[in-house]
């Protein structure tokens, strides 16, 4: 029987107090294909209060029992992959294969990151006569996004049962069949009664609850910085803990000493990847000025190449946008392109030829993209690359800095220690050279209005621990 109209709290899939439902659309159809309950502020005041219930107990286990729990998670989701997959597929409209090989394979690297650093982490060490102890934050809240839903709830809830919180997750209302998934995953485990709650809900009337809950003693959020500022402000009556991962406008530097054609070529992949709904991608590609109109000519082949269609086909690269709001954000962004100068390369307004229903957006490439304008400043958000020419180095880490956000960014060379000099240069909280493969080791989370605090393998733990000094405890 499904579990779309249930939550999961205290060990079993129950029922909201007060029935609401809201349409899960399928953006590749625009058709509403099954309905979730919302929940109310009473909803997370029955899941606080089982987290609550479940924390001393849990907090006390020992680090090999939290170990074998999230093995047994790991077990389980491998099971469940090819639903996951699908339900990916459903909600967000991701190419079938985009969400086995991506969407799905994240959630999996990570809980597989998160066991590996949990092995070798260590939660107590003496400092002289003082023992060092890491202890459970808590009660955490956890806020996810639906651009990758399972990269982001097993990025929240593997090192918060890494370090011993229990906690209560709300996944987007936009995209929660994956989430609910994944509390059967929980289930199916055997994780004790009250250590992983879930409420479905939208942000004001379950998130904003949690952030503002009492009972929470942090909250790990991922989404846009305007909701951010919203979950801090909620957060700050009660002085928890804010770990946030926000917005970003990444740049990608081409030097002068990189392979244009592969570089572009690669930068245009990098964006355009999940039809550019990733907070990490890089937007704004800077290439040497004297080589601007040739770089165009690759992007726009290289856009070419990214087919746009239903997400069951086999040959689909790119899908459908998740919803008629980033469909209607993207359309008006392209058309400031336009309206501000940009030159049009391929792709503008409207869905590509052919599709008549679905949230799809042309691959679009801007060139002679000057740094003022709003697509070089604003989250776009969809398959939407601004080029921007540059006169010397100097000039394009300028520009590249010159942002309010600092999430990730790029450098293409083929002189390694030059880039390893740029990379030193950029203000921003990953900076990838010569478009690496992903790390799950490496440390994830932003500077500036992009957020604060780190995750993936044992930096993810630290952010759910607090650090006690117990001084005098002796050699």
């Amino acid at each position: 029987m499904s579990n779309h109209l249930k939550f999961y709290i205290d060990g079993a899939f129950v029922d909201p107090l007060v029935p609401a439902t809201l349409d899960v659309i399928n953006p590749a159809t625009e058709e509403a294909y099954t309905k979730i309950s919302v929940g109310t502020a009473a909803d997370v005041d029955r899941a606080v209060a089982a987290a609550r219930a479940a924390f001393p107990a849990f907090a006390k286990t020992p680090k090999a029992e939290r170990l074998a729990m999230l093995k047994r998670i790991l077990e389980i989701y491998n099971e469940r992959y090819e639903d996951i997959a699908q339900a990916v597929t459903q909600e967000m409209g991701a190419p079938l294969s985009f969400a086995r090989g991506a969407q799905a394979w994240a959630g999996q690297v990570h809980m597989e990151a998160t066991i590996q650093a949990m092995e070798d982490f260590t939660f107590e060490y003496p400092r002289g006569s003082t023992r060092i102890v890491m202890e459970p934050i808590g009660v955490v809240g956890l806020i996810t996004p639906w651009n990758w839903p399972l990269n982001q709830i097993v990025c929240k809830v593997a090192p918060a049962i890494a370090a011993g919180c229990t906690m209560v997750l709300k996944p987007s209302e936009i995209a929660p069949i994956s989430g609910i998934v994944f509390a059967e995953i929980m289930h199916a485990a055997g994780i004790p009664a009250g250590v992983f709650n879930l409420v479905n809900g939208t942000g004001p009337d379950v998130g904003q609850v949690i952030a503002s809950h009492p009972g929470i003693d942090m909250v790990s959020f991922t989404g846009s910085t305007r909701a951010g500022i919203i979950v801090a402000k909620s957060a700050a009556d009660t002085v928890k803990r804010v770990a946030q991962e926000l917005g970003g406008k990444s740049p990608n530097i081409i030097l002068p000493d990189a392979d244009l054609q592969a570089a572009v070529t690669a930068g245009v992949g990098g964006c355009f990847g999940n039809s550019g709904q990733s907070c990490d991608a890089p937007t704004r590609m800077f290439v040497p000025a004297d080589r601007h109109a040739e770089a165009l000519e690759i992007a726009r082949a290289a856009a070419e190449t990214h087919k746009v269609g239903d997400p069951l086909a086999e040959d689909t690269v790119l899908g459908p946008l998740v919803s008629q709001i980033q469909f209607d954000k993207v359309q008006r962004l392209i058309q400031s392109g336009i309206d501000e100068g940009a030159t049009l390369v391929t792709g503008g307004l409207g869905r590509p030829d052919g599709l008549n229903r679905g949230y799809y957006v042309k691959p679009t490439i801007f060139g002679n993209v000057e740094h003022g304008m709003t697509i070089s400043r604003e989250e776009i958000f969809g398959p939407v690359l601004s080029i921007l020419p540059y006169e010397t180095e100097a000039e394009a880490i300028e520009k590249a800095n010159d942002t309010v956000y600092g999430l990730a960014a790029y450098i293409a060379s083929t002189n390694l220690d030059h880039a390893r000099a740029v990379a030193r240069e950029l203000r921003a909280g990953t900076v990838n050279i010569n478009y690496p493969d992903w790390d799950t080791q490496a440390p994830f989370g932003g500077f500036k209005q992009s957020g604060n605090g780190r995750e993936y393998a044992d930096w993810g733990i630290h952010d759910f621990l607090e650090i006690k000094g117990i001084v005098g405890y002796g050699e």
